[in-house]
C-alpha cells in the first residue's frame, strides 16, 4: 500500500514553509532564514565504511542544490558543527559523521534524529586556529599564497592544523604547511606537496 505524501504550502511575504511527508518523517523548510529543519536517520555508507546523515532531495533543492555552500548542522538541538553536502545518485546528499561527532550525539546507526541546517556565513566555513591566523599575519607571502588557493584547499589546511593537540604542535604544523605551499608552483599546488614532511 502506497503512502500518500501530504504537501502544505503557506505563502506569505515574510515566510515560506513547506511541510512534506518524507520516508523519514516530517520535513519542514524555513527558507526565510535560509534554514532547513527535518528528520532523518543515521546510516552507514557501505562503499566508504562511514556513518552519515542523509539529506532528502527536497532539502538539497531548496537550499540551492550542490554548490560550495557550507552549513551549520545541529542535531537534536545539542551538537553543532560546520559541514557541506556530498551528492548521492538519487539527488539527495549526505553529511559525513566522524567518531567524535557520533560520540557527542550519543547516537547509533538507524537512529532517527532531528536536523537543523543553517547557512554558514563565516569566511572559511570552519574555524581557523589562532596559531595559523598568527602565522598568516606574520608571513605576507604565505598569506598571499594561502588565499590564492581554492576554498576547499584552504579549509583542508585549516582542518589539518586543527587535528593536532597543543599550541606548539599546531604552530609547527602550520609553519610546515605554509612553507611547503610557498615552495609549490602557483596554480599547481597539490595536497601531496603541501602535506609533505620535509626535513
Amino acid at each position: 500500500m502506497k503512502v500518500r505524501k501530504k504537501i502544505i504550502i503557506t505563502d506569505t511575504p515574510q515566510r515560506h514553509k513547506t511541510i512534506r511527508k518524507d520516508r523519514y518523517g516530517l520535513v519542514i523548510l524555513d527558507m526565510a532564514a535560509s534554514n532547513a529543519k527535518f528528520v532523518t536517520q543515521i546510516k552507514l555508507l557501505d562503499h566508504l565504511n562511514m556513518m552519515c546523515l542523509e539529506v532528502p532531495k527536497v532539502i538539497v533543492d531548496k537550499l540551492g542544490g550542490f554548490t560550495k555552500e557550507r552549513f551549520l548542522c545541529t542535531v537534536n538541538k545539542s551538537v553543532t558543527w560546520q559541514c557541506g553536502f556530498v551528492a548521492l545518485k538519487n539527488g539527495s546528499a549526505y553529511i559525513s559523521l566522524n567518531k567524535k561527532i557520533l560520540n557527542e550525539m550519543n547516537a547509533t546507526e538507524g537512529q532517527k534524529v532531528n536536523i537543523s541546517l543553517k547557512k554558514d556565513k563565516s569566511k572559511y566555513g570552519m574555524e581557523m586556529s589562532q596559531e595559523l591566523k598568527t602565522l598568516l599575519k606574520q608571513d605576507k607571502e604565505g598569506n598571499r599564497r594561502f588565499h590564492l588557493l581554492p576554498l576547499g584547499k584552504q579549509r583542508y589546511i585549516i582542518y589539518y592544523v586543527l587535528l593536532v593537540k597543543g599550541s606548539q604542535r599546531k604552530i609547527d604544523r602550520a609553519i610546515r604547511l605554509i612553507e611547503n605551499l610557498k615552495d609549490t608552483r602557483q596554480g599547481k599546488e597539490s595536497f601531496k606537496e603541501i602535506l609533505a614532511n620535509r626535513k
